[in-house]
């Protein structure tokens, strides 16, 4: 029996991913700032990932229960604004989560990890491409953690560790109604964009839309971590409108997000 540590467990990715590698016959210590409400046939421990302390805690008992045969990082913090309205916690908080606070988890995990562990990051379809206006620090974090992944799959496949990331689209969870909620919240204080935010917000629905469940993701990561040699990258529910935007020259780009938005 394989022994994982999944964070953001109490979110909609993190439940499913928990109950997936559950089923499959695994032991399961779930993670995440508040517990769930219902009993679950996983562990679950609280700690906040922006918090050293917090987590030194919860890794004292996860250490005692034995070693880790991998870690699943779900949690992640979205958010919606413009890069110059912005306040300066807010911008430091959506980096404490979902950058730093993958950092904090795999420096407890790694001396825990059986021979052959897996790490496993769930980043974003929208990471490895050009940020669009009014997601770019959400983009700008999952790009930063896709650097630190590589890096740490360079790092600890010299201690016969393997890292890979998955950049899911749209994932029909708690964080869609949380991105409805950051887009509303956009167009209500945006001072210098309010005629650009209502037609931003009407790309992003259509975006959003097309939506694939949890347990899609979840069956993807049992996938690479029962894989003899994973791949770095696993993409799901790629946004075809997102590449082919991509795909254009950067003027273009530009050009393309002025009219359609201007």
């Amino acid at each position: 029996m394989a022994r994982y540590l999944v964070t953001g467990a109490n979110g909609g990715m993190g439940r499913a991913i928990c109950r997936t590698l559950t089923e499959a016959g695994n032991e399961v210590v779930g993670l995440d700032l508040t517990g769930p409400q219902e009993e679950t046939p996983w562990r679950f421990l609280c700690a906040d990932v922006t918090d050293a302390a917090s987590l030194e805690a919860a890794f004292r008992e996860i250490g005692a229960g034995g070693g880790l045969d991998g870690v699943i990082h779900a949690a992640g913090l979205y958010d919606l604004r413009s890069l110059v309205e912005i306040g300066e916690e807010a911008f430091l908080r959506i980096f404490n989560v979902n950058l730093f606070g993958v950092y904090r988890v795999n420096r407890l995990a790694v001396p825990l990890l059986n021979p052959g562990a897996r790490c496993v990051i769930v980043t974003s379809e929208l990471a490895p491409l050009d940020p669009l206006p009014f997601t770019g620090i959400y983009a700008v974090t999952k790009a930063a953690l896709e650097k630190y992944a590589f890096s740490l799959r360079m790092e600890l496949q010299l201690l016969g560790f393997r890292v890979a990331v998955i950049r899911p689209g749209a994932v029909s969870t708690g964080m869609l109604p949380a991105s409805v909620g950051a887009l509303d919240r956009f167009c209500a204080e945006t001072c210098l964009y309010a005629v650009n935010a209502p037609r931003f917000k009407a790309i992003v629905e259509r975006v959003e839309a097309r939506s694939v469940p949890p347990e899609k993701l979840a069956k993807r990561v049992l996938r690479v971590l029962r894989a003899a040699r994973p791949r770095f990258v696993y993409n799901l529910n790629r946004n075809p409108l997102l590449l082919l935007l991509n795909a254009l020259p950067r003027r273009v780009q530009l050009w393309a997000i002025r009219k359609l938005l201007s």
